[in-house]
C-alpha cells in the first residue's frame, strides 16, 4: 500500500467516527423529541436552542459522575465489558458503503463480517451481567444471550435471498446489484415474485434487529420495571455511557445496513436526476431511525414467553419458508430472475 494510499484510509476512518460520534449524541435528542411529540409532551428544550445542546450537557455530566465499582465485581471483565459493546458497534461501519466509492473497505465478506461484529457486541452485554456480581445484571445478561440466539437464525436466514440474487457478500455488490434490477423490475413475473421475496426477506430483517438491538419491544435485557435496569444496573459514570454509546450507534448501523441490503443504499431513482449518493443513503438511513423511535413509543414491551414464541414458532418458519421460495425461484422451471450482475 502506497503512502497516500493509507493517508487516504486514515483519513476515511477518521471522517467515519467523527460523523458517528456527532450523530450518536444527536440521536439522543431526536429520540426524546420525538418519543415527547407521541407523548403529547416537549422535549428537552431548556439547554440551548430547542435543546440543541443538551447531548453535550448529558456528556459533561455522565464524564464527572462518580465511578462505582461494586465489591462482588470481576474488575477486568467488569471494566471490559462496556468497551466491547462499543467497539463492536463502531467497528460495523468498516465495510458499510456510504457512497459508491466512498467506504473504508470493500472487502468480498462484508456481510459475515457485520454478523460477527453483530454477535460480538452481544458478548459485551453478558460479561457485564456476569461480572457485575449482582442477580439483576445476571438475568440481563441471560436474556439477552437467549434472545441473541432466537433471532439471529432468522437475521440470518432474512440475509440469504439477497446474496443469492445478488451474487456476493461484498455490500457495495449488493448495492451495485439493485440498481440493475430496479428498472427491470416489471419486466417478467419473476421479477415480481423475487420483489415479494425481498419484502419479506426485509420484514424479518428489520424484525431481528429489533431484537439484536434490544430495542423495545424488545427490550427485555433492560427491563427496568423487572430488572431495574438489566444488564447495566451496577455500571455508572463512562461505563455506563459507553453502553449508551453502543446501543445508539448500533441503531444508525441498523438503519444502514436496512438501506443497503433492501433499499439500494446510496443509489436512488432515476427520474430524481443526478442527486448525490450521501443524500440518498442518509434519508434512508434516517427513515429507519425514525422508525425505531416510532416502533419505542407506541409498541409495549414483550412478555418473556411472547418474546420467544414469536422468535421461535413464527419468526424462524417464516424466515425458512422464504429461503425455500427464494431457492425455488432460482433452481426450479421459474428460473433466476434475471439480475445482471456486473
Amino acid at each position: 500500500m502506497e503512502l497516500m494510499d493509507l493517508v487516504w484510509a486514515v483519513v476515511r476512518i477518521l471522517a467515519v467516527l467523527v460523523v458517528l460520534l456527532g450523530c450518536m449524541a444527536y440521536l439522543t435528542l431526536f429520540e426524546r423529541r420525538v418519543v415527547g411529540f407521541f407523548q403529547l409532551r416537549p422535549g428537552p428544550n431548556r439547554v440551548g436552542w430547542q435543546g440543541l445542546l443538551q447531548p453535550i450537557a448529558d456528556g459533561v455530566k455522565l464524564l464527572f459522575k462518580q465511578e462505582i465499582v461494586p465489591r462482588a465485581a470481576d474488575r477486568f471483565v467488569y471494566f471490559l465489558a462496556p468497551a466491547i459493546s462499543l467497539i463492536a458497534a463502531f467497528m460495523l461501519f468498516a465495510v458499510v458503503p456510504i457512497q459508491q466509492n466512498f467506504f473504508i473497505a470493500d472487502v468480498n465478506v462484508a456481510l459475515i463480517y457485520v454478523l460477527a461484529m453483530s454477535s460480538l457486541g452481544t458478548y459485551g452485554i453478558i460479561l457485564a451481567g456476569w461480572s457485575s456480581g449482582s442477580k439483576y445484571s445476571l438475568l440481563g445478561g441471560l436474556r439477552s444471550c437467549s434472545q441473541m440466539i432466537s433471532y439471529e437464525l432468522a437475521l440470518g436466514l432474512s440475509i440469504i435471498p439477497v446474496v443469492l440474487y445478488s451474487g456476493t457478500f461484498s455490500l457495495n455488490g449488493i448495492v451495485e446489484a439493485q440498481t440493475k434490477f430496479w428498472p427491470n423490475v416489471f419486466s417478467s413475473p419473476v421479477n415480481v415474485l423475487a420483489v415479494i421475496c425481498m419484502v419479506a426477506s426485509g420484514l424479518i430483517f428489520l424484525i431481528s434487529i429489533f431484537a439484536e438491538t434490544n430495542r423495545a419491544p424488545f427490550d427485555l435485557p433492560e427491563a427496568e420495571n423487572e430488572l431495574v435496569a438489566g444488564y447495566h444496573t451496577e455500571y455508572s459514570s463512562m461505563k455506563f455511557a459507553m453502553f449508551f454509546l453502543g446501543e445508539y450507534v448500533n441503531i444508525i448501523a441498523a438503519g444502514a445496513m436496512t438501506a443497503t441490503l433492501f433499499l439500494g443504499g446510496w443509489a436512488g431513482p432515476q427520474w430524481f436526476g443526478p442527486v448525490s449518493g450521501l443524500v440518498w443513503f442518509s434519508v434512508k438511513t434516517v427513515a429507519i431511525i425514525f422508525f425505531f423511535v416510532w416502533v419505542r413509543a407506541t409498541l409495549p414491551r414483550f412478555r418473556y414467553d411472547q418474546l420467544m414464541k414469536f422468535g421461535w414458532l413464527i419468526l424462524l418458519p417464516i424466515a425458512l419458508a422464504n429461503v425455500i421460495f427464494a431457492g425455488t425461484l432460482m433452481v426450479f422451471g421459474i428460473g433466476l430472475p434475471p439480475l445482471p450482475l456486473g
